[in-house]
């Protein structure tokens, strides 16, 4: 009876302790994530705060450097004239649009490129040169082919988020681990199989974080479009209000492009954690 209970009685210590050390590194873990997003919250809080104190104490000229209770309330002016939401509807849907056609595209041809050595001998020094131009460069040649009005504004982002997905797609082929094809090969997943069960798994990683770049360059990208080319959008609204020499006007769209730019990039990392469940990265 002693001889067996021994080893038993190990055994359910081992597994306690275990269990207690898994429960330790969930509350640390817990702990981190807190302290993260405090930090996150805390960060701009302070620094907004600072501002206002400078701006009160004249350290820095309020005219050019307007205080943040200034910008609030030409928030809520161009608010309540509806115009501050007009322009942000305006550049969502050219951004959201953009964004999403590009992203396929860049995807699809991504993939392509990365399976194929010929496509990519024949295709990837044409878009390593055309990716060495800006695209808000192209945005006068596409006024000139599709004329004024959404189109060109909305090609403009497509070539942004095309040519960075095109690229981390090749590179989440290219850096698959040639072991994983083995396995797949070996478990009977062969063409599409491969693809879908294989290739696409292996190479999101690279994936989304063409997702995170491309998207802060399509709205770098609408932004500047809509500033040379547009009568709305968050883009125009700096941009007019610099004209007129109204910098809380400007302010106010400053920060909403920055606010768009975060929930965007937030948006994508909440899709990355529900398609990587078991990515580090988080």
């Amino acid at each position: 009876m002693s001889a067996t209970s021994g080893p038993a009685q190990r055994r359910r210590a081992t597994g306690t302790n275990e269990t207690a050390e898994i429960a330790r590194i969930a509350r640390r873990d817990r702990r981190k994530r807190g302290r993260d997003v405090l930090l996150g919250i805390a960060t701009p809080v302070v620094l907004v705060l600072a501002w206002q104190l400078t701006t009160s104490l004249g350290l820095v000229d309020p005219v050019i450097f307007t205080p943040p209770t200034q910008i609030m309330s030409a928030a809520g002016d161009l608010l309540a004239d509806g115009t501050l939401e007009q322009d942000v509807m305006a550049t969502l849907v050219r951004l959201g649009v953009g964004y999403l056609v590009g992203a396929a595209g860049g995807i699809v041809v991504g993939l392509a490129l990365g399976l194929s050595r010929p496509l990519r001998a024949a295709f990837s020094p044409l878009f390593a040169a055309l990716y060495a131009i800006p695209q808000i460069a192209l945005l006068p040649l596409l006024l000139v082919i599709f004329g004024i009005g959404e189109l060109p504004k909305i090609l403009t982002v497509v070539a942004v988020t095309f040519f960075v997905m095109e690229i981390n797609t090749i590179s989440g082929i290219r850096d698959l681990d040639p072991r994983l094809l083995e396995a797949g090969r070996a478990y009977g997943a062969t063409g599409w199989r491969q693809l879908v069960h294989v290739l696409l798994p292996g190479c999101l990683p690279s994936v989304f974080t063409g997702l995170r770049v491309a998207i802060a360059l399509a709205l770098v990208a609408i932004t500047a479009t809509e500033m040379v080319a547009s009568d709305d959008g968050l883009g125009y609204l700096v941009w007019n209000s610099w004209q007129l020499f109204q910098p809380p006007n400007m302010y106010v769209g400053l920060v909403a492009i920055a606010l768009l730019g975060a929930v965007s990039t937030g948006v994508v990392l909440l899709a990355e954690r529900v398609a990587l469940p078991w990515s580090t990265r988080h």
